[in-house]
């Protein structure tokens, strides 16, 4: 995962504006119990960083995989 591909599931899944609050305030255990901004800003693999904000927010599994990805352009 991108970290654009990052950014764009967070939008997708928690809007623009919770996204941003989330990533910035919610602490996550697997990652270092870094917040998701921190630990991206540490190096942390996005994807990485995803599946620990998604499990913190309990995001349905099937909505983790695949998501952050655009339209394949025609």
């Amino acid at each position: 995962m991108k970290l654009s591909e990052f950014w764009l599931a967070v939008s997708d899944e928690f809007g623009e504006a919770y996204g941003r609050v989330i990533t910035h305030d919610l602490v996550l255990g697997p990652v270092g119990g870094m917040t998701a901004q921190q630990a991206i800003k540490a190096g942390v693999n996005p994807r990485e960083v995803w599946l620990a904000l998604c499990a913190a927010a309990d995001v349905p599994p099937d909505r983790r995989y695949g998501v952050g990805q655009r339209e394949p352009k025609k």
